[in-house]
């Protein structure tokens, strides 16, 4: 699991997005952003997360936070996942997984008995200097936007 912790640094990363678009932890200089990862576009939880941030995405603006998703999707699924939950965030594919190890999220998982490398779960808030101001490992779903904004 993940060694970063509040204080670091957070990784440099470049990836694309649902469209093809380059984004990099440049890109987002100046500005506070949340980095949130999930296992797969489409599953039940995962949707619960984005559409909970989704629906909160006004709060995010108004305090100045810009959002991306991150999971090992292709760029084609998570087009499709962004444009049926009208998602006002990018979605970045990172199908070769440099972002998710980046972060360290990729590791050994346990569900419905069964044992299996996946990605974790789990939201860094990164400040306007690049630095992490908080590590949300346990993340709930439908309460998401108020772990983030609390």
């Amino acid at each position: 699991m993940t060694t970063l912790q509040k204080g670091d640094k957070a990784p440099d990363f470049s990836a694309v997005d649902q469209d093809g678009k380059i984004h990099s932890l440049s890109d987002y200089k100046g500005k506070k952003l949340v980095v949130f990862f999930y296992p797969a576009a489409s599953t039940p939880s995962c949707t619960i997360e984005v559409c909970n941030l989704r629906d909160n995405y006004g709060k995010f603006i108004a305090e100045g936070y810009a959002l991306l998703g991150v999971s090992a999707d292709t760029k084609k699924k998570q087009s499709n996942f962004k444009n049926k939950h009208e998602l006002p965030f990018p979605l970045l594919a990172d199908e070769d997984k440099k972002v998710i190890e980046a972060f360290g999220v990729w590791g050994p998982k346990k569900f419905m008995g069964r044992e299996f490398d996946g990605i974790h779960r789990t939201t860094f808030i990164i400040n306007e200097k690049g630095i992490i101001d908080e590590v949300i490992l346990k993340v709930k779903t439908k309460e998401h936007s108020d772990q983030i904004l609390k």
